[in-house]
């Protein structure tokens, strides 16, 4: 069975070079084709006929494949939905901002987390997606529109504490000096609260940005919307995010989708203020995405903005997340079912 050349460490391949009698600076070059984005050992110029072919034999090379895509009329926001060598397909949003081009990847494919508002969970769980997977989809996008990346958020379909050795692979392979070297200051990692995983991911000190999907200001609400609240509570995870700020002096973005009648109210804001005071950290309102089936409509204009006060009234920086791509649907999740919906229907057909 080929293994995954692209998810190793440079250490690890010169290692693997040296097993083979290759010197290690044959493993530097194989590392720098790799995230350069080749999808196959022939691209490797520099490197003799002979060693591909070795490569060939042992070594598989992770590469996503556009099954579909979406572009924006508003702001030419794309949408993706990528398949991988054994069939299985991810989302991934590719935004253009002032400031240059962000990735939004997936990390697994489905979701286990079954948040209520969420179309990812509603088409269960697959699989983890190795680090490789997870580049590929950025060199996809890379090579799709001819630039450079340079921010990631790793807010697709999944939840990256739930695959936490392949997303830390994933950070240490993307930032590396000879891969695509995107800082970590420029990575963005999102979770629903997995409480342990949090303290992990605190104590490696990485000078990500970790934005905690929170989206209700106490445990009834939050565990009514989110089952993982009813084994991480809010106070578990807030004492959590503390450490995790004591440990990296990062501000936390806490993500509040706001859902009209659900977790609006200004009751709902003074709370979540109260819970939230003194500690260094932003709150990113969402207007909730609208799925169907969920029965959840977003809040009004007026309600964010009433929201917002409150919080700003209490010390607590708040902004309201700029929609991108709406015309395409861009939260991710929806895509796949789509075309599922679709594929499923045409096998109903030709039975």
């Amino acid at each position: 069975m080929p293994e995954d050349i692209k998810s190793m460490y440079e250490q690890e391949l010169k290692e693997a070079f040296s097993e083979m009698g290759e010197p290690s600076y044959r493993a530097s070059q194989v590392y720098q084709w790799l995230h350069s984005g080749v999808k196959s050992f022939d691209e490797m110029t520099n490197i003799s006929k002979s060693l591909r072919q070795k490569l060939m034999e042992k070594y598989y090379i992770s590469s996503a494949a556009i099954e579909k895509k979406l572009v924006s009329d508003y702001d030419d926001t794309k949408k993706y939905l990528f398949s991988f060598r054994d069939g299985e397909a991810v989302e991934s949003v590719l935004m253009k901002y002032h400031h240059g081009y962000t990735s939004c990847i997936s990390t697994q494919v489905g979701c286990r987390m079954g948040c209520t508002f969420c179309a990812t969970g509603k088409s269960g769980f697959s699989r983890n997606l190795t680090a490789s997977e997870m580049i590929a989809q950025l060199q996809a996008e890379q090579e799709d529109n001819q630039i450079r990346i340079s921010n990631i958020v790793l807010m697709g379909m999944g939840e990256p504490l739930d695959n936490f050795d392949n997303v830390v692979r994933f950070l240490h392979l993307v930032s590396s000096e000879h891969g695509m070297n995107i800082g970590m200051r420029h990575i963005s990692l999102s979770t629903c609260g997995l409480v342990p995983k949090i303290y992990e991911l605190a104590d490696k000190k990485f000078q990500l940005t970790l934005s905690v999907s929170l989206h209700a200001p106490n445990n009834q609400i939050r565990s009514r919307t989110m089952p993982v609240n009813r084994r991480y509570d809010i106070d578990e995870l807030l004492k959590a995010c503390r450490y995790y700020i004591k440990q990296t002096n990062r501000r936390i973005s806490f993500e509040y989708a706001m859902i009209d009648g659900v977790n609006d109210s200004d009751a709902a804001a003074r709370e979540l203020a109260s819970k939230l005071k003194g500690m260094l950290c932003h709150v990113n309102l969402i207007p909730v995405n609208e799925v169907g089936g969920t029965g959840y409509q977003k809040s009004k204009r007026e309600r964010m903005q009433s929201f917002i006060s409150i919080l700003e009234k209490s010390g607590i920086t708040a902004t309201v997340r700029r929609t991108l791509g709406s015309d395409i649907n861009a939260s991710c999740g929806q895509l796949k079912r789509s075309v599922s919906r679709k594929n499923a229907a045409k096998g109903d057909e030709s039975k």
